[in-house]
Formats: structure tokens, C-alpha cells, sequence
């Protein structure tokens, strides 16, 4: 039996510092969108185990004290469990409420909050939503308020089995696809290791505070972010024309990048007159289009797999990453990758810029609905000048993070971008040959989908050639070239020396000398000097052992299996360091790691090994 704030009854739980019972459920959304979400009552999971705790992620948050150890205390883990190991009670439950006893419930309820998603019938967004998850609550530490939800707390009435089925789930059940409401250690870690390493990279993204796991081998994934509101969440009520409910949504999402100093300051509510309204909600479409360019530009750069879609769904309204379960970053440019999720399949990465447009296009459409209030059809928007701004800035980004792969410093980008368009076209062009180059296999059939694989790495010719240039700044020869940028994914015809290839490979090189050469000359710069700023910089930015969705999921394979024999601190020691090997600022990533303890424990080391091993040997791979 629980008292108000979620600990036992008949026994005085310490505080020590700890904030974990702010997140009881509430949250503003439900007193700003009335009807935009479930409300579930939960009952206490006595069985649970954290596995892996995020100290650093604690303490950004404040849940802990800044001064709190890396220690998983019994008081800590206690306190973690108390304040997100329970099941919600579904409509299931109540149907048999034999299966629980009244005294388990805990005094608050939790939102699965409605969005719209594709698969849903209807489109519409009347039976969508957080199919699995809640949210716990919100937090402020240090001017920053972050959300924070569980996923795998049961299945809701939001998930696509029940609006298929037009039935209720049991949680646990096995019975139709995402009508489970559970969720795995593997997801949970998997999460963690894949959100730390693009955090620590500079990519938005939602992140893993904790993982508990079940007897029953499942778990509850505890995730963070500091707005975890989707473009979902707005697009629903667009399409179903409700004008009030959009209004707040959109206004709650904004106050809250604001709040967060990630907006200016100007956009803030004060007066509510019909100019401040203007000029609040066009800064909404504009810096969506900037946002979602910037996004898609860099997903294409990293080659990472988000499914974007027309709904919004699979990706946060701040342009943040979430829900890895559709996640992946390849290490060559599998651009025709596929995911199969039956009964329809993914787009593929140069087709993210296509739907990311369309998202602009439909926040053109709000800004328009939200000032004048009449709901114009999408197809008006075809020309908006927001959709301008979008292709504009998402070659400018697309353009800044080649040269930054290159390894130029923001100010040589900045200087090749305003005075070397022509040869940064040129050298684009002749990257993206061997970027772009295909398997003449033709499509093949992968683990969880179908992809037509990529043959030459470009990332490991901007790591390799500025090295080889130091010694003697000429082409080198074509079969050189050849041999450090193929990968084990050609086919012997994929690797014939073709008239074509030969003057592609000479094209490639003697751009890249020229480009560097000019940029040496803009900043008054000799080239050798250049190039040594280079080979540091393009050596981490194109790190030989990237990490990819194959090793990552070998990789979670491999941590969850060794759990048992790692200490909770070692668990989370592994999960850091990994990290900080995969980061790929030239400027940081030798401070983060020297400032890290090392692993002592010897089971720790071993599976950071594999872990390293596994990247290498995945390091082309999907």
C-alpha cells in the first residue's frame, strides 16, 4: 500500500536530495489540452530492477543533487523504482479488476497523450497516441524544464492493435502486433548507447535515464527530453479542425522553447493582441523550416535512418530524434535502405528531405489557421515562402557539414561557403559519385528490411587522403585511391577500374587539392599548414570505428547478455566511455575522455572490448 507521494505506508522514505517524486504525473498538458490525452491510474511493479541509470543525465535534470556520486545506492535505486516501476491499470484491467487489489493503486493517474499516425484507420488521430508509454511528469532545474515519459508501463487504448481491432489488449499480450504495451532490456540499452553517442554529438535527441527490468524479461525505459512534444501532436488537430485545441498545443510547445532560452525571448505570450499573435506564429512556420532543413541536411550527412513521415510522428517538434526503434546510423550511404513494417515499408534517407518539406508545408498551413482562423487546404501552401527558406537552408547545412567532414573549423566553412561556391559545387559533385555509387547486385534482403548497399566509403578518403597529402600534396594513383575507399559490399564488377571511375577518382582528388588549396589562400594560410589542422580534424569527425545500427545491436546483445556480471556502475561506465569513443567533435572528444575513470572491473573491460571490436568489424554495415 502506498502513501501520496508513491512510497510505502508505515515507512518514512529520506529524501536525500532526491527529486524524484515531482514526477507524479503531472504535467501542463493536462490542464492546457482538455481531451488531448488518456488519463491511466497504475499500480506499483514490486519486481522490478534498475539495470542502467544515466548519473550525468540525473543531474542535468536535477532528480539528483549536481554534487551526487556515481553510485546506485539502495536509497537512489529505491527512490527510482518508487517513482517509475508501475503498470498502468487499462481498460482491460478494469474490465477484470480481479487481476489487482485496490490497495496497489497509486494516488495519481498518467497521460498517454493522442498524436497522429499513419497507421491508424481513419488518419484522422481519434485513436492514436502513445500506444505503450505515459508520461511521468516535468521538471525544472537551472532555467530548463524537461519532460520525461516510461515506456512499456502497458498497453493503452492508443495503440494501433485497438484502433485495428476495435478491441481492448491485456498488457503482456502476445496476441496482435503493437497491442503488447511492453517493452525490452535490449530496447532500453540499445536506447541508451544509441541516444548518448548522437547527444554527444550534437544531434537532438531524446535520452535514457533509466532502465528497470522484470523478472519477466521486460522493462520499463525511462526517457527525458526537454520537450517532448511532437509535430503529431499539432497535425491532429489541424486535420480535424480543431482550432482551440491546436491553439494550445502549439502555444505549449512554444512557451516551453522559450522558457528554455532555445527561442527568443520576443516570442513569448504577454498580450495576446492579434499582432503579437502574427508575429509569434510566423516565427513558428520560419523556424520550422530552418529546424527540419537543418535535420534532414543532417541526417543525410551522418546517413542516419529516421522514418520522417507526413504525420509527424517519429520525430519531436524541436527536430529531436525519438523512439529508437526505428532508428539506425549506417556507416556508408545505404541510401535505399528499407524498413519492413508490415504491411507497409519506410521511406528511405534522401526521401526524409521530401516528408520533412511536407511537415513545413503543414506548419505554413497551422500558422494561417492559428492567425486568421479559417483552415485553407495544404495545396495552397505548395508555394510558401517558408518552403523557400527550407530548400535554402537545408543546401546551405547540407553544404556546411561536406566541408565540415573535410575537416574545416566553422570559420574556414563559413569562408569557403561566401567566396568558393563553384569549387565547393564541383568537389560535391565528385563526392557524391562515389557517395552515392550502388551494388550491382540490386536490392538484397537485410534483418529488418531490404537495401540496395552502398560500395564506397567517402568517409574513410576525407580520413586517409589529407595524411597521404602531407608527404606529397599530388593526386596519388587510382588504384590507391580504390583500394581505401571500397568496402567489403562490392562486388567484383563493383570494383573494375572503369575509364569513367579513373576520371572520377582524379576529378575527386584534384577538387579537393583545389578547394583546399583556395581556402588556404582566403585565409592567408599556406596549404601545409592547412592540411595539418585537416588530418587532426577530418581523423575524428571520420573516425575509422563508427558506430553503426549493426554494432550497436551486437552491442546491446552483448551488454544486456553480461548484465548479471557488471556492477550497476560498471553498466553505466561501459555506456559512458563507449560514448565518448564515438564522439566526433575534434575540439572536445579528447577532453571528455581523459576526464572519465577508467574501468577497473575486468568483466567491464572485456565487454567495452567487444563492444570496440563489434563497431570495427560493423563499421560499413546498416
Amino acid at each position: 500500500m502506498s502513501g501520496g507521494n508513491g512510497t510505502p505506508r508505515g515507512k518514512k522514505a529520506k529524501s536525500h536530495g532526491y527529486r524524484f517524486t515531482e514526477l507524479n504525473g503531472s504535467h501542463p498538458f493536462k490542464d492546457r489540452v482538455p481531451g488531448g490525452y488518456v488519463a491511466y491510474p497504475a499500480r506499483r511493479r514490486s519486481e522490478g530492477e534498475v539495470i542502467y541509470f544515466n548519473f550525468a543525465l540525473a543531474r542535468e535534470i536535477g532528480v539528483i543533487p549536481a554534487d551526487h556520486p556515481d553510485q546506485l545506492t539502495t536509497a537512489l535505486s529505491e527512490a527510482i523504482e518508487q517513482a517509475f516501476s508501475f503498470v498502468i491499470i487499462n481498460e482491460y484491467d478494469r474490465l477484470h479488476p480481479e487481476n489487482y487489489a485496490s490497495d496497489e493503486i497509486l494516488p495519481n493517474t498518467y497521460m498517454a497523450t493522442r498524436y497522429l499516425q499513419m497507421q491508424h484507420p481513419g488518419t484522422q488521430g481519434f485513436t492514436s497516441g502513445d500506444g505503450r508509454s505515459v508520461w511521468v511528469g516535468s521538471i525544472e532545474n537551472e532555467g530548463v524544464t524537461w519532460d520525461v515519459s516510461s515506456c512499456g508501463t502497458g498497453v493503452t487504448c492508443l495503440c494501433p492493435a485497438t484502433g485495428h481491432q476495435k478491441t481492448f489488449f491485456e498488457s503482456g499480450s502476445a496476441t496482435a502486433d503493437y497491442g503488447c504495451g511492453t517493452s525490452t532490456e535490449e530496447e532500453g540499452i540499445g536506447a541508451a548507447l544509441t541516444s548518448e553517442i548522437f547527444h554527444s554529438n550534437g544531434i537532438e535527441t531524446e535520452r535514457v535515464l533509466a532502465v528497470i527490468a522484470t523478472r519477466s524479461g521486460q522493462s520499463i525505459n525511462v526517457r527525458a527530453g526537454k520537450n517532448l512534444l511532437r509535430p503529431a501532436h499539432m497535425f491532429m488537430y489541424l486535420r480535424q479542425g480543431d482550432l482551440a485545441r491546436l491553439e494550445a498545443v502549439v502555444d505549449l510547445f512554444m512557451e516551453r522553447q522559450v522558457a528554455n532560452g532555445d527561442w527568443p525571448e520576443e516570442f513569448a505570450i504577454r498580450t495576446g493582441t492579434q499582432a503579437e499573435r502574427k508575429r509569434r506564429y510566423r516565427y513558428l512556420a520560419e523556424h520550422m523550416a530552418t529546424t527540419f532543413a537543418q535535420v534532414t541536411a543532417t541526417f543525410e550527412s551522418e546517413y542516419i535512418f529516421c522514418w520522417l513521415e507526413w504525420d509527424g510522428d517519429n520525430i519531436l517538434a524541436n527536430g529531436g530524434i525519438i523512439d529508437y526503434g526505428s532508428i539506425r546510423q549506417f556507416g556508408l550511404y545505404h541510401r535505399n535502405y528499407r524498413f519492413d513494417d508490415q504491411p507497409r515499408w519506410s521511406t528511405s534517407i534522401p526521401e526524409q528531405k521530401k516528408k520533412a518539406r511536407h511537415l513545413v508545408q503543414c506548419f505554413a498551413q497551422i500558422r494561417d489557421y492559428l492567425i486568421d482562423g479559417e483552415r485553407s487546404p495544404l495545396s495552397t501552401f505548395r508555394k510558401d515562402p517558408v518552403l523557400t527558406k527550407f530548400d535554402q537552408e537545408f543546401t546551405l547545412e547540407r553544404d556546411r557539414l561536406l566541408l565540415r567532414n573535410i575537416g574545416l573549423t566553422d570559420e574556414l566553412q563559413q569562408l569557403a561557403l561566401k567566396t568558393l561556391p563553384d569549387l565547393l559545387d564541383g568537389f560535391r559533385k565528385a563526392h557524391s559519385h562515389f557517395e552515392r555509387a550502388q551494388s550491382s547486385r540490386g536490392p538484397q534482403p537485410c534483418a529488418d528490411g531490404l537495401s540496395h548497399d552502398a560500395i564506397f566509403s567517402t568517409r574513410d578518403l576525407l580520413r586517409e587522403l589529407p595524411h597521404l597529402y602531407m608527404a606529397d600534396p599530388t593526386p596519388i594513383d587510382t588504384e590507391s585511391f580504390m583500394e581505401i575507399c571500397t568496402s567489403d559490399y562490392a562486388s567484383p564488377k563493383d570494383r573494375r577500374l572503369t575509364p569513367h571511375r579513373k576520371r572520377m577518382a582524379r576529378a575527386f582528388q584534384n577538387r579537393y587539392l583545389a578547394l583546399l588549396g583556395a581556402v588556404a589562400e582566403g585565409a592567408g594560410r599556406n596549404v601545409q599548414n592547412l592540411l595539418e589542422e585537416v588530418v587532426h580534424r577530418a581523423n575524428r569527425i571520420n573516425r575509422f570505428d563508427r558506430a553503426t545500427g549493426d554494432s550497436l545491436a551486437h552491442g546491446t546483445t552483448e551488454l544486456v547478455r553480461n548484465r548479471k556480471r557488471l556492477s550497476k556502475l560498471a553498466m553505466y561506465r561501459v555506456v559512458q566511455q563507449y560514448t565518448e569513443l564515438q564522439c566526433q567533435n575534434p575540439d572536445s572528444a579528447a577532453k571528455c575522455s581523459e576526464q572519465s575513470p577508467r574501468l577497473r572491473n575486468a568483466d567491464a573491460k572485456r565487454v567495452l572490448d567487444t563492444l570496440i571490436e563489434l563497431q570495427e568489424q560493423c563499421r560499413h554495415g546498416l
